[in-house]
């Protein structure tokens, strides 16, 4: 496959899952105004610290207001990793690359780019009911997506680079829903182990979908249960450990390479170096290491994965004969 047809697709890919995940990191303070008792303020720059956008929000907006948050994590194309800058890389991507994937998938990426685009003016009218229905719309739409690949695409090496690039998003955004509760402030010291604390805990497992999983696994709500499933769970579909245990097997059949023989080329080597640290690491290490600075050294590892990817497929030098 040329390499500038499996960048794209691998891009699509990413973009749609970022699109996705941003949709519900908006949702998870949606869903905590609605809980938090009248004492306790919404927080919204969590989320923007969190994502790591908030030195690009400083260039644009005064204050971290609800209303300026909202509008930068969606509709700003100044932004990104906005939900609409997102949706128009995913869609530029696809458009390129059209004869290579299927006219199911290309038709659904524009389609869901100008709802999101069309829905830019009229938001700022829009009720807070109005606005989750339109994110729910976005995480629906991101399932759809999948659906379609899954339904539409042959098992080459086409599939195996989109669900990389969708794999190596989603572990790094795992981690960044896990970093939100990080930056959220409590009302006091005496508030941590409280119920507002696991409300807030609650809310993480809710952003990604993995709350009744959560309950059919650990029978008691506690902090270390929730890090435990979400970053080192083997079955969990948005767990750490499982995205990069599937990406690792993508990666080696792109390369027609057997996991047992070890690694082929760079890429490799550092998606099965990160997936044995995380695989064997017990959730005590992670505590004493300190949740925040583990995560912030795990996102710096996963960059380094997307990198050796971009290095051994997509920056390909052309051959000068001598």
């Amino acid at each position: 496959m040329l390499s500038r047809v499996a960048n794209s697709i691998y891009w699509m890919n990413r973009y749609i899952e970022r699109a996705d995940n941003y949709a519900r990191f908006i949702s998870v303070n949606f869903n905590l105004a609605l809980d938090l008792p009248p004492n306790v303020p919404e927080q919204w720059e969590p989320l923007i610290i969190a994502t790591a956008d908030h030195f690009i929000f400083k260039e644009h907006y005064d204050e971290p207001t609800r209303e300026n948050i909202l509008y930068f994590m969606t509709f700003d194309v100044r932004n990104p990793n906005s939900i609409l800058s997102c949706l128009l890389n995913a869609r530029e991507n696809a458009r390129t690359i059209r004869e290579s994937i299927s006219k199911e998938m290309w038709e659904y990426v524009n389609q869901i780019y100008w709802t999101v685009k069309n829905a830019t003016h009229e938001s700022k009218s829009w009720e807070l009911s109005q606005y989750q229905g339109f994110l729910e719309n976005i995480k629906t739409g991101s399932q759809l997506f999948y659906g379609i690949v899954d339904s539409t695409i042959t098992r080459g090496e086409g599939w195996h680079f989109g669900r990389l690039g969708r794999l190596i998003e989603r572990t790094d955004k795992t981690t960044r829903f896990l970093d939100v509760k990080y930056f959220t402030l409590l009302p006091s010291i005496e508030s941590i182990g409280s119920p507002l604390d696991l409300m807030l805990w609650s809310a993480v497992l809710r952003s990604v979908s993995a709350y009744n999983m959560f309950r059919q696994q650990y029978p008691v709500m506690h902090p270390t249960g929730i890090v435990e499933f979400l970053l080192l769970d083997k079955r969990f579909p948005r767990s750490v450990m499982h995205c990069l245990r599937q990406a690792e097997l993508s990666l080696y059949e792109i390369s027609g390479t057997s996991v047992t023989n070890g690694y082929s080329n760079d890429a490799e080597k550092a998606i099965s170096k990160l997936r044995s640290e995380v695989e064997f690491t017990e959730i005590e290490d992670i505590f004493e290491i300190g949740l925040h600075q583990y995560l912030d050294e795990f996102q710096t590892k996963n960059n380094g994965v997307g990198r050796a990817i971009f290095e051994t497929y997509f920056d390909l030098k052309p051959v000068v004969s001598e």
